[in-house]
């Protein structure tokens, strides 16, 4: 008897990403759709059910075929309820009952979490995580996210609102952040936010250098140029780096000494800089950790890029007990 498959959704405001996923991990197959937030985000659910159906029935699956649907959302998700509201990237302003629409019309148990958190997942089940049980994924990419994994199980908090680690306080005098707080670690290492504390030390910052010129003379630069530069030498783009990288290292620091993860996971587009990045985050978090927690914590570099969305959103299946009595 052939085995049962899972399908993974990774909701987003560009795309929405499918994968049919293995209980092992494995991608068999994937496919994505442009996201249609027209109208309200009105026609966003009928379009993924639509995509499920043709996919279904042009492969010659049925219900049967699968333990269940994962997704991760964007917004505030009640996973109990399979609703989200609040994912203004998507114009969900308005309670969407993503799980009742989607099992009426396909037939298959349906599961939903919060796009960080099921990245996180995913990293943790077959990614830099290495299927360990106490790991934390933190995401660096428009803003800073996470997710936290402990004891093979995703902290959620009170009210659902737990992983917030770009809203950690690295810098009491610094940037006002989107949230009304100041100096959240999101002001000061999301893509926007390494631009702008590159931009800001450009103007004092007392040494020639080619990045330092670019930017005093108003040339567009994004953060793969800031770290490249680095990577390069660039004297003004290294000080830029390092001072990111300390405030990645106490965030990470202050994690570790919280939560004592074996591995923390670095994901996002700012993570691409690649094992320089996580080499300098290395060497600012052994001043910031406790000794023996310094001593006994991983930081990695996340390795599933895109695909972390999907297998994530599998795990989310996999983690559910109604899987659990029937494995």
């Amino acid at each position: 008897m052939e085995e049962k498959k899972i399908i993974g959704i990774d909701l987003g405001g560009t795309s929405v990403k499918f994968a049919v996923v293995s209980t092992k991990g494995e991608l068999i197959d994937k496919w994505s759709i442009l996201t249609d937030i027209t109208d309200n985000g009105n026609h966003i659910t009928p379009s993924i059910i639509n995509s499920l159906k043709t996919y279904m029935s042009d492969h010659r699956y049925t219900a049967k075929d699968f333990i269940g649907i994962g997704m991760g959302s964007p917004g505030t998700v009640n996973r109990h309820e399979g609703t989200v509201i609040g994912a203004y990237n998507l114009n969900w302003v308005t309670i969407q009952p993503v799980k009742e629409q989607i099992e009426q019309a396909t037939g298959i148990p349906f599961f939903i979490d919060n796009d960080a958190n099921v990245a996180a997942l995913g990293e943790q089940w077959i990614g830099a995580g290495h299927n360990e049980p106490n790991v934390v994924f933190v995401t660096l990419g428009t803003g800073v996210g996470g997710g936290v994994i402990m004891n093979n199980q995703l902290l959620h908090g009170a009210i659902g609102a737990a992983g917030e680690i770009g809203h950690m306080t690295v810098d009491r005098e610094g940037y006002e952040c989107t949230c009304g707080k100041n100096g959240c670690l999101e002001t000061v290492a999301s893509a926007t936010g390494v631009v702008r504390v590159a931009k800001d030390r450009a103007v004092d910052y007392p040494k020639e250098s080619a990045l330092k010129s670019q930017i005093l003379g108003e040339e567009t630069v994004d953060t793969k140029m800031i770290m490249d530069a680095a990577r390069e030498g660039d004297v003004f783009a290294t000080a830029v780096v390092d001072e990111i990288s300390d405030y990645l290292g106490l965030a990470c620091g202050n994690i570790a000494n919280l939560l004592n993860p074996s591995t923390i996971v670095i994901g996002g587009g700012v993570s691409k800089a690649g094992e320089f990045l996580a080499e300098k985050i290395r060497e600012r978090f052994s001043v910031y950790a406790f000794p023996t927690i310094r001593e006994h914590t991983n930081i990695r570099i996340a390795e599933l890029g895109n695909d972390a969305g999907v297998i994530g959103a599998s795990s989310l299946v996999l983690n559910e007990s109604v899987y659990k009595h029937i494995s």
